[in-house]
């Protein structure tokens, strides 16, 4: 099946003097039509460079204007759009660019050093007076090569906290099918405005909310880098409705005194995704009166999979809902038969939206993807109500003396007591349990927290095996470079004094 229509093309002929995007940090702003014939000539351009549908173009950048010029010049001529992680080492990024091979790298001035000894690809600095002038280019261009809906359209590149970062391959298809998807499910319109503080070449920031937002005529206003108080101030001042953000950076946001002081009247949904949320961060939208509630996606899928109206989310703390109107989600047990309800096992999604395959990597496409399901490692378990609660990773799971612990579990309880900041429980091994509970701690500022007041603070919720230990205190909980608590990082921290007995 041919994909030939240009939504944003006719976006911009529906909405043209409509704002599309706006710079957070300098204020710039873009119209639909504005959007659309940036990228119409950065396409002429590329096409005039020999780039042809197929042929990767690489973009390493902090979140900035190019993110959405090379992604729309990437879907109106069929090249793949591959934003790389500027957080990651040279050596990383190296790895990825010899994995894609791409015929152009992209890159702003501000990460230059990632890309200082590639010699061997054709590059284009963002931030420069030829990029600008390239953006004058002829809007006119024809595609030789007709566009399927099974063609790559983006690559998106995993962390690669257990190996080499893969590949994940998206489709046309896949992403108009996410974006369809969250925009009905979601009640999504043109009259939304969103915050992207998620960097853009996560699935996160560039497919959660801002493609579908632009797909229904919304705004999206990005900005280069997380700061907790500036994001208060942007949500208020550009008439935000509605954002995403990881639990890190919803902590501390609401530490704020920004937060404190402002009712947020523009704002109808603060969503949180990337990991499970502490019960204290909902109590604080709570307190607030505002709307706050778990999503729950992966790369592989969507990634948006769940929808949890609002009504509920007072007796569905910590759901992420139910499946979305075009997606299945299914539990397992390790025999592979259908986990009852209450019964923990592991997530299973279908749809349209999931990916397509892992670049150069088909024995792992093979696992992952398994009789039209993927296989997303996570845990979870449902309610009899048919609501979906992650518990957390597959992988994760400790076993100690033969019973599970999930870590999520423990983790809540923890952070309800209130002198913790941030908390993460992990398995060690351990002669004689297997694997016993271990909790690293960072406690608030200028307060001192004792480890058998923490134990004690878990034994009156927990039952005894679930209880840490050993409590680790640190200033604070290394992070990914989207936010997320790095727990691969924190079981380099040394532990010392582990009874083995």
């Amino acid at each position: 099946m041919s994909w030939e229509i240009d939504w944003l093309k006719n976006r911009a002929g529906i909405t043209p003097n409509r704002i599309a995007v706006v710079d957070g940090d300098t204020k710039e702003c873009w119209t639909y039509a504005q959007l659309n014939d940036r990228a119409n000539q950065l396409a002429a351009y590329f096409l005039s460079l020999g780039i042809q549908k197929g042929d990767r173009i690489v973009l390493v950048s902090p979140n900035h204007i190019s993110y959405f010029d090379l992604y729309f010049a990437c879907e109106k001529i069929g090249a793949i759009f591959v934003p790389l992680n500027w957080r990651l080492s040279n050596a990383e990024i190296q790895y990825i660019i010899r994995d894609c091979l791409p015929s152009l790298i992209a890159y702003h001035s501000d990460v230059k050093e990632l890309i200082g000894n590639i010699v061997a690809f054709s590059t284009l600095k963002v931030d420069s007076q030829s990029y600008a002038e390239h953006l004058l280019f002829e809007k006119e261009f024809q595609c030789t090569h007709p566009i399927q809906k099974e063609d790559p359209l983006a690559i998106i590149y995993t962390g690669g906290t257990t190996g080499n970062p893969k590949g994940v391959v998206l489709t046309h298809q896949s992403i108009f099918c996410n974006s369809t998807n969250t925009i009905l499910s979601w009640n999504l319109n043109g009259n939304d405005t969103t915050l992207t503080v998620l960097p853009m070449f996560h699935t996160g920031g560039l497919f959660s909310l801002t493609i579908p937002l632009l797909q229904i005529g919304g705004k999206v206003v990005f900005t280069s880098k997380f700061d907790p108080e500036k994001t208060v101030d942007l949500l208020n001042g550009e008439l935000c409705t509605i954002v995403l953000l990881v639990p890190t950076m919803h902590h501390m946001v609401i530490e704020t005194s920004a937060f404190q002081h402002s009712e947020f009247p523009s704002m109808h949904t603060f969503l949180s995704g990337g990991a499970p949320c502490p019960h204290v961060i909902y109590q604080a939208y709570e307190q607030k009166g505002l709307t706050f509630k778990e999503g729950y996606g992966l790369t592989e899928a969507g990634p948006n999979n769940f929808y949890m109206d609002p009504s509920d989310v007072s007796n569905k703390k910590g759901s992420v809902g139910k499946p979305m109107l075009f997606n299945e989600a299914l539990l397992i047990n390790d025999d592979g038969t259908e986990a009852d309800p209450d019964e923990v096992g592991e997530l299973l999604i279908k749809g349209y939206h999931v990916f397509d395959h892992y670049w150069n990597n088909p024995e792992q496409t093979k696992a992952t993807k398994v009789k039209g399901w993927l296989h997303t490692g996570d845990l979870a378990k449902k309610d009899k109500d048919g609501y979906f609660y992650i518990v957390g990773r597959k992988k994760d799971m400790i076993i100690t003396g033969g019973e599970n612990v999930y870590p999520l579990e423990v983790e809540h309880v923890l952070a309800e007591h209130k002198y913790v900041s941030e908390v993460a429980v992990v398995g060690v091994s351990h002669d004689k349990w297997g694997e016993i509970v271990v909790a690293y701690i960072a406690p608030k500022r200028e307060n001192t927290i004792y480890e058998d007041e923490l134990k004690a603070f878990c034994q009156q919720k927990l039952g005894g095996y679930k209880v840490p230990k050993k409590f680790i205190f640190v200033e604070e909980l290394p992070k990914t470079h989207v936010g997320k608590i790095d727990k691969k990082q924190l079981m380099g921290i040394e532990i010392f004094d582990l009874d083995n007995g």
